[in-house]
């Protein structure tokens, strides 16, 4: 409040134990303690007080002390500090495995299972049938085995992990050989050649950019060769003149020298997406199938499951890999296991996977049910933004996001928000904030002086929560 409208002289505000003592202020003490309560009615009647002095420091206006009008002002700085930092928003962006919004969202059986590990002691590394010590990897190992045709199997927390593991263990004082054109970086600044680094691992590069040859893997091997290695491009593509050794071709010449091969998938699969109508993506058991010793590959991407990394491949490698020390300060915990099992037997049933499993509902959804909702929720946001705004419907180009398919797109439908009239400032800046600043916030895009909210994550059960905030954004 500027200083020419503040009340001249000091304002008479309640003594703190009057406003502990009212009645409205009981419910605040019994939800946030007694002491956190008076902290902050304490430092809030200080600021009232110093507003009414007129500081240049202040931030509150007293013009009303009433008991009643300090105890919602407390009550409202009580919900603004103890809101959880990590929120639930609508992701509206178009992709569907948005890394910074948390990637895949699990499917209600793993949501179930989650539930029942925060509330009971699970037997996480305890064999109910023998009453002795077990292995916490055995909970998933057996259907990893199944979906993808390895002996072996471990978990760790990501699939960077997962590759700094792997390198550390077969590979630490050696030599690793990686295609130059395969020398990836995805978000993060995670590099393959610094992540060789850290688990100290000499990289070997082989080949041009564009063009590697079966040869050039040859002529590399040497008596301190550790691993020949292949980086699945699943964040970037290389077209034009180029050529990359196959796994069926590598995978002969690596048992002949007596070499592991190891290959990051990165965002891996477990099922052929051509049969739900999405490109072909590589899944484990092909690469398996196709030579590999080894095969990494994340859990929160398109397998649809909580944050994670699996090994998956020859039962010796990955006895070696689990024995590392490095393992125990990687592993995952009980909650990770508990939502990745029932994912992990989802895929035994890949017929009901498009209803069953949240991403690949997401996924595979028609344009024509975006169109729908987008005509639901076009006059409603119309009218919630007035005349300063144009919002119209339009087909979009969703993406699978989080390196997975990078160029390949998904046709969708959505809202095209556009600034009704030139003004000063940055209109659609400012309607994005508003947009973040919701209860549920609201996440799109800018592009082509356009603010988008691309409605394929928006699913018909959370419409109702979407329309009933947007009465938020009407202007004062």
């Amino acid at each position: 409040m500027s200083a020419d409208i503040r009340p001249p002289r000091a304002v008479q505000l309640p003594a703190v134990h009057r406003v502990l003592s009212d009645a409205a202020c009981q419910p605040l003490i019994a939800q946030y303690g007694r002491e956190q309560t008076t902290a902050t009615l304490r430092a809030l009647l200080a600021e009232l007080r110093a507003c009414s002095l007129g500081a240049a420091s202040a931030t509150e206006d007293p013009a009303d002390a009433s008991i009643a009008a300090v105890t919602a002002r407390l009550a409202d700085r009580l919900e603004r500090a103890n809101r959880s930092a990590l929120r639930p928003v609508f992701n509206l962006t178009g992709t569907v495995l948005h890394t910074n919004l948390g990637r895949a969202l699990l499917p209600d059986s793993a949501v179930q299972a989650v539930a029942e590990a925060l509330r009971w002691p699970m037997n996480l590394e305890w064999d109910i049938d023998t009453g002795k010590r077990g292995d916490r990897d055995n909970l998933v190992e057996e259907l990893l085995r199944e979906l993808t045709g390895a002996e072996a199997a471990t978990v760790v927390n990501n699939n960077a992990a997962a590759v700094l593991l792997l390198l550390n263990t077969l590979a630490m004082g050696r030599e690793v050989i990686v295609s130059r054109g395969e020398l990836v970086e995805i978000g993060g600044a995670f590099r393959i050649p610094d992540i060789m680094t850290r688990a100290g691992a000499t990289l070997r590069e082989v080949g041009s950019t564009n063009r590697t040859h079966l040869a050039d893997y040859g002529n590399a091997i040497a008596a301190n060769t550790a691993l020949l290695m292949k980086v699945h491009c699943s964040n970037y593509a290389i077209t034009g003149f180029t050529k990359a050794v196959e796994l069926p071709d590598l995978a002969p010449l690596a048992r002949r020298n007596n070499i592991p091969l190891a290959v990051d998938l990165g965002s891996g699969t477990l099922v052929d997406l051509e049969q739900y109508g999405l490109p072909h993506e590589t899944t484990v058991r092909e690469t398996i199938a196709a030579g590999a010793d080894l095969v990494t590959f994340s859990g929160d991407k398109l397998l649809g499951g909580p944050q994670c990394g699996i090994i998956a491949g020859r039962a010796d490698l990955i006895a070696a890999i689990k024995r590392n020390p490095l393992k125990r300060a990687l592993r995952v915990g009980k909650l990770t296991l508990a939502a990745l099992e029932p994912v992990l037997a989802l895929y035994r049933a890949p017929d009901l996977l498009p209803e069953r499993l949240t991403t690949l509902r997401l996924l595979t959804r028609p344009a024509a049910a975006m169109r729908a909702l987008a005509a639901t929720l076009q006059p409603l946001l119309q009218q919630a933004l007035g005349e300063a705004y144009s919002v119209a419907t339009e087909p979009i180009l969703s993406q699978i996001g989080s390196g997975a398919l990078p160029v390949d797109q998904l046709p969708s439908h959505g809202l095209a928000i556009r600034a009704a009239r030139q003004t000063h400032g940055d209109p659609l800046g400012t309607l994005e904030k508003r947009l973040r600043s919701l209860p549920r916030p609201v996440i799109g895009r800018i592009a082509s002086d356009t603010l988008w909210l691309d409605l394929r994550c928006l699913e018909d059960a959370q419409l109702e929560l979407f329309a009933a905030q947007l009465k938020d954004l009407v202007p004062a």
